[in-house]
């Protein structure tokens, strides 16, 4: 039988209950990586979610991953950690999981993270530059408001000689079909035969914004590529390649935008791990197969010993050490007394 709204679980024993932290059951599925927001809300209605046993069909309906069984298809929902990826977008490739006419995307490149994650905001399909990827809702709401006012940065190639007065239009703004845009920042670069190079950096998101800008004052894009979002920059990364935000990175957009979260602090190497000084030892190598790296170390030894006895013994040590019969040989330092007792026949035993 369904219901309009999730049972609530059992109190706990020996107390009241715990603060809840609940989220809409279409934003926790897709946030644990089963569908999009849109495919979740499609999987509730047709009854196939359930709440602590109960199936729920409500789309308002809320629950709290911590404290409640949710489950989908007889599969308890479980979310991945939270991840955060900056991705070096190539050009020719569209921002988006999947494409319906066959194009390459980014969830191309994105599934080698092995979570569920999605672009925040998109690149155009010629641009390319730097994309954010996550599995944080919140994160990617949270940059891609208006009221953040995210700075984006964008190197631009267009046809034309710019002038410093053609780039104060672009500082303060170009009308356009949906509006006048918002004051930029600009400089430029250099002239390439009649063509100019340029930096912008806009606060703004709306589609295909600088390539509007330079149809509206006749000069036309060539090139486009986002060199840094809310900060974060491709430096290091070839077109393709991605890596993780750092701790610090991840920091300042919470310090600055309020995202995300929480930023857990990496994890501290070992103490064997760090190099030497207090507290710490350096590591060795692992000693090779066969015994061969203590090998220079019993030579050295043999050595020491070879020089306090006499000639004859000398010998003796060598032979048994280049005894190719595969036997155990002799322990010369055991029988040297003897030897030198019986200086006789052990000299003439010592050379056959």
């Amino acid at each position: 039988m369904a219901a309009n709204s999730p049972p609530r679980p059992p109190p706990r024993r020996g107390g009241g209950d715990a603060p809840r932290h609940e989220e809409r059951l279409q934003k926790l599925i897709a946030g644990a990586g089963l569908a999009s927001r849109r495919a979740s809300e499609s999987l509730i209605l047709a009854g196939r979610v359930r709440v602590n046993g109960t199936i729920v069909t409500e789309l308002g309906a809320k629950a709290d991953p911590r404290a409640d069984k949710i489950e989908v298809d007889g599969k308890r929902l479980m979310a991945d950690d939270l991840v955060y990826f900056v991705l070096h977008k190539p050009k020719n490739v569209v921002s988006t999981l999947s494409d319906p006419e066959g194009r390459p995307t980014v969830g191309e490149m994105l599934r080698r993270v092995g979570a569920r994650v999605y672009p925040v905001g998109r690149l155009d399909f010629p641009t390319s530059g730097v994309l954010l990827a996550t599995n944080d809702g919140a994160f990617a709401n949270g940059l891609l408001h208006p009221k953040k006012a995210v700075p984006k940065t964008y190197v631009v190639k267009v046809q034309g000689l710019m002038a410093d007065e053609d780039l104060d239009r672009w500082r303060k703004g170009i009308e356009l079909d949906d509006g006048p845009t918002l004051p930029a920042r600009a400089r430029l670069i250099r002239h390439e035969e009649d063509k100019t190079w340029f930096e912008i950096t806009i606060t703004e998101g709306r589609n295909h914004q600088i390539r509007r800008m330079g149809d509206a004052t006749r000069f036309r894009v060539m090139r486009l590529a986002r060199v840094s979002f809310a900060g974060v920059t491709h430096e290091g990364l070839k077109p393709g390649q991605m890596r993780p935000l750092s701790y610090e990175e991840l920091t300042a957009l919470r310090e600055q935008y309020g995202v995300p979260k929480k930023v857990r602090r990496p994890a501290e190497p070992p103490p064997s791990a760090r190099g030497g000084g207090p507290g710490g030892r350096k590591l060795r190598a692992a000693p090779p197969k066969h015994g061969k790296a203590e090998q220079p170390r019993r030579d050295a030894a043999s050595q020491r010993g070879e020089a306090s006895r006499p000639q004859g013994d000398r010998r003796e040590i060598r032979s048994a050490r280049t005894d190719r019969s595969g036997t155990k040989p002799r322990a010369a330092d055991s029988r040297a007394p003897r030897a030198r007792g019986r200086a006789g026949r052990s000299g003439s035993r010592e050379r056959s």
